[in-house]
């Protein structure tokens, strides 16, 4: 069997490029100005021949913090991540930091990948809009005792700061407010349940419905074979003779389904009411404007940044917090 490969430290740099482990110390925090241009470039050289990969996670808990954090979001396309970005931009800016962006584009590898690519930087703590699907990796990491906050999205296991939106409340009042005006059948549009907070949004509507109409949720799942055109036509035809509404998971099923009923000369609220979670800029101005629930996106970014700071500087040892924001309901003329 092949001998295993020894770990190069950096008492080994030291020794290949002749000078001592302080002076190696200094390359790697970037103090060039403590050596010769000619170390600078043997230490570079000797680093580049020797393979040698520097626990930068271990210097920056030993030395002074970094003033950087990891932001990893699963979706840089979508209309969420922009906001949720530009909250936390501006409260690490209050607290003298910088940051560094990742999109995992929802794949669980790349997630792993830029994570450990931001620990190799340096940064003192990420702040992680996950896939979900980390489960034993982040366990790993918080053996190590890695900062992390999640942003939205939780995992199975409690084991960080999440800061996410009170969905389950939001969704019982939206569901009340619609049995209030006069609605007998609502159904929930989403795409899959790929990640928490649809499934989060997918239960709670499940037991609103169940509680304030005393009938069982129907929902809808947006996918390649089942588009929204079809889904819509299957609503309309089960709910048919009821006053219906259409309540969607996010912004994005929210416009899918307009253009369905706009494609079917389905007309709102007339034919159906709808609404859902997200309320974007163009919302307001379609047709009377469509009900919206309007998530605090904003305030989640910052509230992330507030929960590190915390750890980091005060307390790494508080107890896990789960903190859900409240959203805010907008009537408009859609239902």
């Amino acid at each position: 069997m092949e001998k295993e490969k020894k770990k190069i430290t950096i008492v080994d740099v030291a020794e290949k490029a002749g000078v001592s482990k302080t002076t190696i110390s200094r390359y790697l925090n970037g103090k060039y100005e403590y050596m010769s241009a000619e170390s600078r470039e043997r230490i570079g050289e000797v680093i580049a021949e020797l393979g040698y990969r520097p626990n930068n996670l271990a210097r920056s808990l030993k030395s002074k913090y970094s003033k950087m954090l990891g932001v990893v979001v699963s979706d840089i396309t979508s209309p969420f991540s922009p906001i949720l970005l530009k909250g936390i931009s501006d409260c690490c800016e209050h607290y003298g930091y910088r940051i560094l962006i990742a999109d995992s584009s929802d794949r669980p590898q790349k997630e792993q990948e830029y994570i450990l690519s931001m620990l190799d930087q340096r940064v003192d703590g990420i702040i992680l809009n996950t896939t979900g699907k980390n489960l034993e990796f982040l366990r790993e990491l918080k053996e190590r005792d890695v900062p992390f906050v999640l942003a939205d999205r939780s995992l199975e296991e409690p084991l960080f700061d999440t800061v996410r939106t009170a969905d389950r409340q939001i969704i019982f009042q939206v569901l009340r407010h619609l049995q209030a005006v006069g609605y007998e059948r609502v159904g929930f549009f989403t795409e899959p349940l790929a990640n928490s907070t649809r499934e989060h949004r997918y239960e709670a509507f499940g037991d609103a419905c169940r509680e304030i109409f005393a009938v069982a949720a129907r929902d809808y799942f947006l996918t390649e074979q089942a588009d929204a055109a079809d889904l819509l036509q299957e609503f309309l035809q089960e709910s048919k003779g009821k006053k219906r509404a259409v309540f969607t998971a996010n912004g994005v099923v929210t416009m899918k389904m307009l253009k369905a009923m706009q494609a079917q000369s389905v007309s709102f609220p007339a034919d159906v009411g709808i609404c859902g979670f997200d309320d974007w800029e163009w919302m307001s101005l379609v047709k009377g404007g469509i009900t919206a629930v309007a998530q605090p996106t904003y305030q989640v970014g910052r509230e992330c940044v507030k929960r590190m700071m915390y750890r980091l500087h005060r307390s790494k040892a508080a107890p896990v917090r789960n903190i859900e924001l409240p959203c805010e309901f907008i009537v408009r003329q859609s239902i």
